[in-house]
C-alpha cells in the first residue's frame, strides 16, 4: 500500500470515528432509557451498518443504530413479557421491512405512498412522541418508575432543566458540528453538575473489566409479542424512504433507484432483526450523520464502515458500558423532554408537508380517531390476545385510510 493510500485510509477511519461521534449521543440514549445494553447497541449497531452496506452494494453513505420510535414498545414489552421475549417480537418487525422491500420491487416506490400517506403515517408518529412524554417527566421529576422518588425532587428538576436548556442552547444558537450533537452537550453538562451535587457512583466503572464481551440475549417467540410489535415497524420503514431521500439530496445522486429503495428497505430490515436476534434495539437511518455527511462533504461510503468498525470495537471496552450506566436518570429525563416532543412534530410535520387537509372529513375521522385512541390507552382483546398502544393505531389507521371514500375531488386527481 502507497503513503497516499495509507494516509486516504486514515483519513477515512478519523472522519469515520467522527461520524461516530455525531451518532453516539442518541444511539445510547435508547438502550439507557429502556435497560437494554449499551455496549449491545453499539455492536449491533455496527454489525447493522455492515449488513446495510452489504444489501446496497456500498453505495449509500448513512449510519444505522438504535431507533426511537421503539422506546415505547421495548419498555412494554420489557415490563411484560422480559427482555428476550421482546427481543424475539422486535426480530419479527424485520419482515416488515422486507415485505415492503419486496412490494416496492414488483411494484415500485408509489405503492409505498397509496398504502401509507402522511394521513395514516403522520399521527401515528405523533402518538409514538406523545405516549412517550410521561416517561419523560417522571425521569424528569425524579421517578424512573412513576411511583419511586429516586432523586430528590428539588435536585432533579434543577439538573434535568439544566440539562434541557443546554441541549436547547446548543441545538439553537451552535454552528457546525456542535449542532449536530445537542444531546451530546447535554449529558456532558447534565452528568457535570450530577457530578458537583455528588450523585454519581463510580464504583460499576472501576469494576468493570476494560476488556468483556457485549451482553447477549437470546431471543423467544411469543405470538402476542409478535402481534404487537410488528404493525409500530410501518412508521419507522415509510421514515426510511424519507431517509433515503435527505441523504440522495445531499450527495446528489438518486439511491431510490440505484441501489433501489427495495435494497435499502431490505438491508434496514435485515438490520433490525440481526440487533433484535443479539439483545440490541432495532436500528434505523440517522439523520444526524446525513447532516453530518452534508456538513463535511464527505460521501465516501467507505468512512460509514470506518464508523462501523469503530462502534463494534468500543462495545468490546467493559468500561464505556460502565460509565454510561452511571449517568443518573434525571439527566435522561431532561434530554428526552426534547427527543420525544421532537419525535411528535415530526408526525406534524409530515401532515403539513403533504398538506394534509384535516377538517376534510375523511382525514379528520383517521386522525381523531387515531389520536384519541393513542392518548386515552384504548385496547382491544382478541381471545387472549391484546392490541393497543401504537400497534393498534397503526392498523386502526391503515384500515381507516383503506375503507373511508376520498373526497370526490381526489378521486378526479
Amino acid at each position: 500500500m502507497t503513503t497516499p493510500e495509507i494516509q486516504s485510509k486514515t483519513k477515512q477511519a478519523f472522519v469515520g470515528l467522527q461520524m461516530l461521534f455525531v451518532a453516539f449521543g442518541a444511539l445510547v440514549l435508547v438502550p439507557l432509557i429502556t435497560g437494554l445494553n449499551a455496549n449491545t447497541a453499539l455492536l449491533t449497531a455496527g454489525l447493522g451498518t455492515l449488513l446495510f452496506q452489504l444489501c446496497t452494494g456500498k453505495q449509500v453513505p448513512i449510519f444505522l443504530a438504535s431507533s426511537f420510535a421503539f422506546i415505547a414498545p421495548i419498555q412494554y414489552g420489557v415490563q411484560t413479557w422480559g427482555i428476550a421475549v421482546t427481543m424475539g417480537g422486535l426480530a419479527c418487525t424485520g419482515l416488515v421491512y422486507i415485505a415492503l422491500s419486496t412490494l416496492v420491487k414488483l411494484r415500485g416506490a408509489g405503492i409505498l405512498e397509496r398504502i401509507f400517506p402522511p394521513v395514516v403515517v403522520g399521527p401515528v408518529i405523533i402518538i409514538i412522541g406523545m405516549g412517550l412524554a410521561p416517561t419523560a417527566v417522571n425521569m424528569a421529576v425524579g421517578k424512573p418508575d412513576g411511583v419511586t422518588q429516586v432523586y430528590e425532587y428539588d435536585l432533579a428538576v434543577l439538573v434535568s432543566l439544566v440539562t434541557l436548556l443546554t441541549t436547547l442552547c446548543v441545538a439553537v444558537f451552535s454552528k457546525g458540528i456542535m449542532k449536530l450533537i445537542p444531546i451530546m452537550f447535554g449529558i456532558a453538562v447534565g452528568y457535570i453538575l450530577c457530578l458537583c451535587l455528588g450523585l454519581i457512583d463510580f464504583q460499576p466503572v472501576y469494576d468493570a473489566a476494560w476488556f468483556s464481551l457485549p451482553q447477549i440475549t437470546t431471543p423467544e417467540f411469543k405470538l402476542e409479542a409478535i402481534l404487537y410489535l410488528l404493525p409500530i415497524a410501518i412508521a419507522p420503514a415509510v421514515e426510511h424512504v424519507g431517509g433515503i431521500m435527505a441523504i440522495s439530496s445531499v450527495t446528489g445522486k438518486d439511491f431510490l433507484k440505484k441501489p433501489g429503495l427495495h435494497r435499502t428497505l431490505l438491508g434496514d430490515g435485515i438490520a433490525t432483526s440481526a440487533a433484535s436476534l443479539l439483545g440490541g434495539p432495532p436500528n434505523t437511518t440517522y439523520a444526524e450523520v446525513t447532516g453530518a455527511v452534508m456538513l463535511t462533504r464527505n460521501f465516501n461510503p467507505n468512512i460509514m464502515t470506518w464508523a462501523a468498525v469503530w462502534a463494534i470495537a468500543i462495545s468490546f471496552c467493559g468500561k464505556v458500558g460502565a460509565f454510561l450506566s452511571t449517568i443518573p436518570t434525571i439527566v435522561m429525563g431532561g434530554i428526552m423532554m426534547l427527543v420525544f416532543g421532537s419525535i411528535a412534530v415530526v408526525g406534524m410535520s409530515t401532515l403539513i408537508r403533504a398538506k394534509v387537509d384535516v377538517t376534510e372529513a375523511r382525514n379528520l375521522c383517521i386522525i381523531s380517531v387515531v389520536m384519541s385512541f393513542g392518548i386515552g390507552g384504548m385496547f382491544v382483546n382478541v381471545g387472549e390476545l391484546s392490541v393497543k398502544g401504537i400497534s393498534l393505531c397503526a392498523i386502526v389507521a391503515i384500515i381507516l385510510n383503506l375503507v373511508l371514500p376520498k373526497a370526490e375531488n381526489k378521486v378526479e386527481e
